[in-house]
């Protein structure tokens, strides 16, 4: 394969990765350090990573740049993208656009209290709606420790609201 082969093929990757990090909720200019991060490792390492996992690789390094970006810095939330509501249905029901929103807040706080793979684990499973196999392969982790951690993570959120709940 040609050098502007591979450029291309990398290029494509990281365009992949970097719409997977604005989906998940992280920030334009955070999300391009991410996969800038990325591509440079990448670049070090190529020799070593398995042509099969490149995209698992480049996102799981860009995810933990951001992490440890976002330990480091301490100033993200998590934030689901809300669904663009056309402006007739924006009139016709503020109330519901309201609750949304505070819901979509609820969410975001009760997951910014989780573990960050307990936090991703859920975002990719009902977010995303990726499978159980797909999160495993993204991940570099097995099928059955996806189900056993996003169960715990499950569990851990619901005790999380219901705690909530007895505070109102």
């Amino acid at each position: 394969m040609s050098g502007q082969q591979e450029n291309e093929e990398l290029n494509s990757e990281l365009n992949v990765v970097y719409r997977y990090l604005l989906k998940k909720g992280i920030p334009h200019t955070d999300a391009e350090d991410a996969v800038q991060e990325a591509a440079y490792k990448y670049l070090r390492f190529s020799d070593s990573i398995h042509a099969s996992k490149v995209r698992s690789w480049l996102i799981r390094v860009s995810l933990n740049y951001y992490y440890d970006q976002y330990r480091k810095n301490k100033k993200h939330v998590l934030h689901f993208e809300e669904k663009i509501v056309d402006q007739q249905r924006i009139e016709e029901l503020p109330e519901l656009l309201m609750i949304q929103k505070e819901r979509t807040m609820e969410l975001n706080t009760l997951l910014s209290k989780l573990r960050p793979l307990f936090s991703e684990l859920i975002f990719l499973k009902y977010e995303l709606d990726l499978s159980y196999i797909e999160i495993a392969q993204l991940l570099g982790i097995s099928t059955s420790s996806v189900k056993t951690n996003l169960f715990r993570a499950r569990r851990k959120f619901l005790k999380l609201y219901e705690e909530g709940q007895h505070e109102e």
